[in-house]
């Protein structure tokens, strides 16, 4: 029986705002898209971007945290993947700037690696600027390894280009254990 990202994160633990809540990611949800894109972007994806990827039928996911009492829950962080032949390719992944730093990004990757599992999908891979330490840190935390780089991969301003450091995770078709990613005793040893 392979477990779904919905079951994963029904079980996933408190965060100081609320319990997390995952679901496919809906057209209606573009404001609360755009509304995080463009503050943790500097050259976000533009609506058409998303439309073009939802419509696509790519495997688009967000998690929403309870809002403070009274408030309705508010999308907290979503990933955009495209499934290829044996693998997955994550094309988007943002966490609100104010639930940066307290797992999410990592509840988000154990979804991912999920849907990877329950797709059949034996490799993981994804792209990310050079510049960005923060990110690569946590794909490295997360077991993912540097194997390729992407010359002049992302636009930055006035025509410049930044390369894109190419990384990638096997998945274990067989470890099919909530939260356990495959690259997780390789970060350990």
């Amino acid at each position: 029986m392979s477990v779904s990202p919905q079951n994963l994160f029904m079980s996933a633990p408190l965060t100081p705002a609320g319990q997390p809540r995952f679901r496919p990611l809906r057209l209606i949800d573009l404001p609360a898209i755009m509304a995080i894109e463009t503050r943790v972007y500097a050259q976000p994806w533009t609506e058409g971007n998303f439309i073009d990827s939802l419509a696509s039928g790519y495997a688009g996911f967000g998690l929403w945290l309870e809002g403070e009492a009274g408030k309705e829950p508010f999308l907290a962080a979503y990933f955009l993947a495209m499934k290829g032949v044996g693998e997955m390719h994550l094309l988007n992944i943002s966490v609100r700037p104010e639930n940066q730093g307290q797992g999410l990004a990592r509840l988000m990757l154990d979804a991912l690696v999920q849907l990877c599992r329950s797709e059949g999908c034996e490799q993981l891979w994804l792209e990310v600027r050079t510049g960005n330490t923060r990110a690569r840190e946590v794909y490295r935390r997360y077991g993912l390894s540097e194997v390729g780089l992407r010359r002049a991969y992302y636009p930055v301003h006035q025509g410049q280009r930044e390369d894109a450091v190419l990384m990638s995770l096997p998945i274990d078709l067989m470890n099919q254990d909530q939260g356990q990613n495959p690259g997780q005793e390789k970060a350990k040893q």
